[in-house]
């Protein structure tokens, strides 16, 4: 019975068998057989780099995140403004202001030919103020000479009357009538710099909110509107020309995943292969010869993850840029080249300022390779696709030589029969 069951499935068998007896092999199949072999095995070869490959895949999604803060790398160079005139403060939407930062921040003076002054990193003139309060006997209490005093009630160094000045809203002009000013040797330090640059480097922590960041004369020698020649007539009388030309040598947002040395490294794989190594501001250059000259940049920040192939997650960020440029002599009316006459809200600060704002979205970028599920049923659409096809061609050619033989057998067979007859 059961030798009947599996005779009756003969009838669904698709794969019928034919006899060696009648199989006829011809050249033409044979031919058709090796090319079909070679175009499988290319075309395998090339799905098979396909599925090693790994490809990035991007997409992008709402910005989640909450309380986060960003760390701005830079250095900057000012060919003609001195270290002790340069000021870096950054504020933000949310009120927080940090002015004059010089946690992580690294001040270097430069001569006129833009070398580095030996011996000049950080705040040298501070160390010489240290050393020389370490000299001053216990008890000395400096006078502020009018200026608003601190919570001790001593301005013990000139930079502190310098500040009690600020606070009091009043100009620091005369340094020289100032005790602590004279013994610091303050006044003929500042005019042996006065034609020296800066280059300012280092990293600062940031809120995740509307921000500015801004390079500009010191507090100590700016009240509201009022700029350095103003605050400062010995400066401006000595001949001195400052203006804040300067050269943005790299300026970079990043994530707390960067300071991992191996997310570190992989982020920056990720972005050598999607080619923005670089930054939008890297190398950036602005010049001008007037004092009262303000440059601005607006940056556009978007948050970036990269998921490698390795299962590591990075986070960091990139920025777009556009910049703007304001001659402040001009007041608050003006003509553009163009000579259209625009009129501006505020008179504005000489210096060079970065106005960036946070993107809602996050752009990521995930590595990816075919499965190899996808890659086993391509390998298989390709044997049994071009078999078919070549199948198909030995049918058709066969069937013709076939036919194009008979025809041509019976016009011989006719012609013959004629000449008997």
């Amino acid at each position: 019975m059961a030798k009947g069951f599996f005779g009756g499935l003969k009838g669904v068998d698709a794969f019928g068998k034919t006899t060696e007896d009648v199989k006829v092999k011809t050249r033409t199949g044979a031919l058709l057989t090796i090319l079909s072999a070679a175009i499988i095995l290319a075309f395998t070869t090339i799905e098979f780099l396909d599925y090693r490959r790994i490809t990035i895949d991007t997409s992008i999604v709402v910005d989640k995140s909450r309380g986060e803060k960003l760390t701005v790398n830079m250095n900057i160079t000012f060919p003609r403004v001195p270290c002790y005139l340069l000021s870096l403060d950054v504020m933000d939407i949310s009120g927080e202001l940090q002015r004059d930062l010089s946690h992580n921040i690294l001040k270097v003076r430069l001569d006129e030919r833009g070398a580095i002054v030996p011996n000049s990193y950080s705040a040298e003139l501070r160390n010489d103020i240290d050393k020389m309060n370490d000299q001053k006997k216990d008890g000395y209490c400096g006078s502020c000479y009018g200026g608003l005093e601190p919570p001790s009630g001593c301005c013990q160094t000139c930079e502190d009357v310098r500040q009690a000045y600020v606070n009091r809203g009043w100009s620091f002009s005369n340094p020289d009538a100032i005790e602590q000013c004279k013994d610091e040797g303050w006044a003929e330090k500042l005019r042996d710099q006065k034609n020296e640059g800066c280059n300012i480097s280092g990293k600062i922590r940031v809120n995740k909110v509307i921000g500015n960041i801004h390079l500009s004369p010191g507090r100590s020698f700016q009240t509201s509107s009022r700029n350095v020649y103003e605050l400062v007539p010995y400066l401006r009388d000595d001949g001195s020309r400052h203006d804040f030309s300067h050269v943005i040598h790299h300026f970079a947002f990043e994530g707390d995943d960067e300071y991992n040395y191996w997310k570190a490294k992989a982020g920056r794989v990720m972005k050598k292969r999607l080619g923005i190594t670089a930054d939008p501001l890297d190398n950036t250059q602005g010049r001008t010869s007037k004092p009262h000259y303000m440059f601005q940049y607006f940056l556009k920040v978007v948050s970036t993850r990269f998921h490698t192939a390795d299962g590591q997650t990075v986070n960091t960020h990139q920025y777009s840029a556009t910049s703007f440029e304001r001659n402040l002599g001009e007041g608050t009316q003006g003509d553009t080249p163009q000579g259209i006459h625009v009129q501006h809200g505020v008179n504005g600060v000489p210096g060079v300022f970065f106005n960036f704002e946070i993107s809602p979205i996050l752009v990521v970028h995930s590595d990816t390779r075919q499965s190899f599920a996808h890659f086993v049923t391509s390998t298989c659409a390709i044997v049994g696709g071009v078999l078919t096809v070549a199948s198909l061609l030995d049918s058709i050619l066969f069937a013709t030589t076939r036919a194009i033989k008979k025809s041509g057998g019976s016009a011989t067979g006719s012609s013959f029969g004629g000449k008997v007859m």
